[in-house]
């Protein structure tokens, strides 16, 4: 058994305003090219970017499915930023080979992966983003609720899915046990791009706790697929094995050094499955410059012209037309800032606020502008300032 794992698509999300409409379109294809390799796609989580998500984006997403179900089996389970509840309405009338995974009751509930003969390959168990106050009530096993945080509640989660293990309808099937989850693991690394999970304080759960043990009729758990995290990592030890998959496009330039990949991973041997990491496609790379004005536009950088561009710029004054410029020359730019090396941070103190309020302004100039005020500026600041205090006290 081979499956495809990916999560985070984020189908609609932008980059500082930019559409990224023709890389989820790219994306969408290299997965679909790439089903014909697996007995099966997952998607942990965060499908959308939001609950209620672009028209374009839902037909693109209908569109992949419907040829990812032509050629596969696909399991799916929402995120964070999905709703939940839109996501899965019609998932009791679904057609074979495609499942989701949108309510924490159903964690538990067993999906049978085919393998090419057409026998049970592997079995998977979804758990969608669990928001605790609601997960510890829905998984709660008595009268008691669970306690509020991540770990309480994928803990009861994988409560469920152990006992379908043990007794369950595929109990002592020696076949590969996944575990989809989209959660903050304990170890993993984030990014800027990603929704803080913080809920009560508690916004983690550590990886042991995935560790069902393989004294379990069958063996225990063999993967994770986990999704939340936007750069491709392995997390925990090897039983089982746990690992994100990380995002497809890049959404911050905090991930602009990320290698986006989706993970290919092959259950010959179901308790040390290998894995395969496949570049995604990249429709435009994000760079990061700093310099001067001039070194920037010099053609030292032409190379970059086609990428997502942040800019730092360093001369001591502000050039003029900055951002008009700068985007002659690279029409990607994303971000451009002033950034004097000159510049020093200065506190104003607050008799410097009630006595002198033309050195308090000089000061704001200087730390926006990089460079002190003139002589002459003072004498036309503090003449103005004169000029309205006089007016104020009429």
């Amino acid at each position: 058994m081979k499956i495809l794992h990916t999560s985070d698509w984020h189908l609609g999300r932008t980059l500082h305003g930019a559409d990224l409409t023709c890389a989820f379109e790219t994306w969408c294809d290299h997965v679909v090219r790439l089903a014909d390799e697996v007995d099966a796609v997952l998607i942990s989580g965060d499908v959308f970017d939001r609950g209620v998500p672009p028209v374009a984006m839902v037909s693109l997403l209908s569109r992949t499915l419907h040829e990812l179900v032509a050629r596969t089996q696909v399991v799916i389970t929402s995120g964070n930023h999905d709703s939940a509840r839109r996501l899965g309405f019609a998932s009791d009338l679904l057609k074979e080979g495609l499942t989701m995974r949108t309510r924490s009751a159903d964690a538990g509930v067993p999906i049978p992966l085919k393998d090419s003969d057409g026998n049970v390959g592997a079995i998977v168990y979804g758990i969608p983003y669990l928001e605790p106050d609601i997960a510890r009530v829905e998984l709660a096993e008595g009268e008691e609720l669970l306690d509020r945080s991540h770990e309480a509640v994928i803990r009861a989660a994988l409560g469920r899915i152990r006992k379908d293990i043990e007794s369950g309808e595929y109990a002592g099937l020696d076949v590969p046990r996944i575990v989809m989850a989209h959660a903050f693991i304990v170890g993993g690394e984030p990014s800027e791009s990603e929704r803080d999970l913080h809920i009560g304080g508690v916004d983690s759960a550590p990886s042991r706790i995935f560790d069902l043990g393989l004294d379990l009729p069958g063996g225990g758990v063999d993967y994770v697929a986990l999704g939340h995290l936007h750069g491709p990592q392995k997390v925990g030890g090897d039983a089982p094995m746990m690992r994100y998959s990380g995002s497809p496009v890049a959404f911050s330039f905090s991930e602009e050094h990320h290698k986006k990949s989706s993970t290919i991973v092959d259950f010959e041997n179901r308790h040390a499955p290998q894995v395969r990491l496949v570049p995604a496609p990249v429709e435009r790379p994000l760079v990061t410059l700093r310099g001067t004005f001039e070194e920037l536009t010099s053609g030292e950088h032409a190379m970059e012209a086609g990428a997502y561009v942040r800019a730092f710029v360093t001369d001591d004054s502000r050039p003029n037309n900055l951002v008009a410029r700068m985007t002659k020359v690279f029409p990607y730019l994303l971000e451009c800032q002033h950034t004097p090396a000159s510049r020093t941070q200065r506190r104003a103190t607050i008799e410097a606020v009630k006595n002198d309020p033309v050195t308090v302004i000089g000061d704001f100039f200087d730390a926006a502008g990089g460079r002190p005020i003139t002589d002459e500026e003072r004498a036309l600041l503090t003449k103005a300032w004169e000029a309205v205090a006089k007016e104020n006290e009429k």
